[in-house]
């Protein structure tokens, strides 16, 4: 009897082993992700912020103060649309002070660039502040103090650093940041757009932290008002390319898919066409067209997976590439055991688990 049990127990253990490995693997392929022990501090609520908006040719800048014993409340001020702001944000963590200066002005970035500055790219930080700012500091991007030391050389943001953890907000203002100071220095910080990135333009808020439904209740405001049109932070976003080429290299978020070469669009062209529709949910329309195709949740730059889950051909992937005049293209969004290079070295793909918060 014993012996019978030992052998079904035996039996049974091997059956779940497999079946649990057979579901991470799946899970992993599907992209999904596991967080345990994440820090209380990421959650803390005191000096969150800013959160700044355009009202009445006014920036207004927020701040959530107190706490749970005595209470929280918003630290609000008013500056004229003209004047550089000094503002920091707070990363409880390390009890550590982000200090930047902002102003009102927001340009959209070019979609080409060409010179033989080196390149950096990093892509799916997903509002892991910490493990960011240390990889660039390994790097020699920035110091310790967050001074850029990258000169004129390119950082790349290949889409993806918001959502699923607590520090989106200084994850997003230290992107803004490094952006101020690299143009100091001839320096670029490319900030790519990704399908989260979008999902947050268009009020999806459903791999969010419920902290900020906190934060946006805390200085009046609603989660959707975090990243509209009226938000510094929502303005910002939704003035970035979804595809840029630097130094003969695509760097998109999701990939290109084979069908986009035969529109004849140059990158200014799709880059405006998505922007104009970063805030409107995708649905499949009746009479679908190339701009559908653009903006789709399957075939879009920002969600494309078929570099990956599509058997394509090297002639596929490379129509692409030769449309745009590039020799590869850079993409995140599909999770890999470590960065690899796909079809001949066309397709690097730099999407891997890092850690959190």
């Amino acid at each position: 009897m014993f012996k019978i049990l030992k052998t079904n127990l035996k039996h049974f253990f091997i059956t779940f082993s497999i079946v649990f490995v057979l579901v991470v693997a799946l899970g992993i392929y599907h992209g999904a992700e596991a967080h345990f022990n994440e820090d209380r501090l990421a959650y803390k609520l005191d000096k969150e912020g800013p959160h700044i908006f355009f009202e009445d040719n006014q920036l207004v800048v927020n701040y959530v103060r107190g706490g749970k014993p005595e209470g929280f409340y918003n630290d609000q001020s008013h500056y004229p649309l003209g004047s550089d702001i000094p503002v920091k944000a707070y990363f409880a963590l390390e009890q550590q002070d982000i200090d930047f200066e902002v102003n009102a002005f927001i340009e959209t970035p070019p979609s080409i660039y060409t010179d033989k500055n080196p390149i950096l790219a990093i892509s799916d930080i997903e509002s892991a502040y910490k493990t960011f700012r240390d990889f660039l500091i390994t790097h020699d991007v920035i110091d310790e103090k967050l001074n850029w030391t990258f000169g004129q050389g390119h950082l790349v943001l290949v889409g993806d650093f918001v959502d699923r953890g607590n520090s989106v907000t200084q994850v997003l203002w230290f992107i803004y940041k490094m952006e101020q100071d690299a143009k100091k220095h001839g320096g670029n910080v490319h900030f790519i757009i990704g399908n989260h990135e979008i999902k947050n333009m268009q009020n999806n808020f459903y791999s969010a932290s419920e902290k900020y439904l906190y934060v946006a209740s805390i200085i009046d405001k609603t989660q959707s008002d975090l990243y509209s049109k009226e938000s510094f932070l929502g303005r910002w976003m939704a003035s970035k390319n979804i595809l840029e080429r630097i130094n003969d290299h695509l760097f998109v978020h999701g990939g290109i898919h084979p069908k986009i070469s035969e529109f004849n669009y140059s990158l200014e062209e799709i880059n405006q066409i998505i922007r104009s529709n970063y805030r409107k949910p995708y649905y499949t329309k009746r009479d679908s067209d190339n701009e559908a195709f653009l903006v789709s949740s399957k075939t879009g730059p920002a969600w494309y997976r078929g570099y990956f889950k599509d058997n394509l051909s090297q002639k596929e992937v490379e129509k692409g590439l030769n449309h745009f005049s590039a020799k590869a293209v850079v993409v995140g969004h599909t999770i890999q055991w470590s960065v690899n290079k796909r079809y001949q070295g066309k397709v690097f793909a730099i999407d891997v688990k890092h850690p959190n918060d």
